[in-house]
């Protein structure tokens, strides 16, 4: 990992890790918002939640695998390269039902945090 006062540079190889949970937002001392890296085997789930406490709105990329990602109970298919967005009081849940592990990434910040889009965007 390469550091600096004004960044940071990590490999996923070299990741602070939690069981299937990779820390990007710890590793790199992200601040702004939370993003990780999460593994799911095959046949197995993130916890269910929702974000209602923190004013948590996330999105979800799907980088290898294909889960479904269940809202509200509901399963939306979500192979690799799918993007989802959820608001804070859905519940949500990224389930892996295919053959092979399932690599999502997650990054979440309060809606109240006053993100301004640039202009092109």
């Amino acid at each position: 990992m390469s550091s600096r006062a004004s960044y940071a540079i990590a490999h996923r190889d070299e990741l602070e890790r939690t069981g299937n949970w990779s820390l990007v937002r710890r590793t790199l001392d992200c601040r702004s918002f939370g993003v990780n890296l999460v593994e799911i085997p095959a046949g197995e789930s993130i916890p269910e939640h929702d974000e209602t406490d923190r004013d948590q709105e996330e999105l979800f990329f799907v980088i290898s695998g294909s889960p479904s990602l269940l809202i509200d109970g509901e399963a939306e298919p979500a192979p690799a390269g799918t993007f989802a967005r959820v608001d804070p009081g859905r519940r949500r849940t990224v389930r892996n039902d295919g053959e092979e592990p399932a690599s999502v990434l997650i990054i979440s910040a309060p809606q109240s945090s006053g993100y301004q889009p640039m202009e092109w965007a």
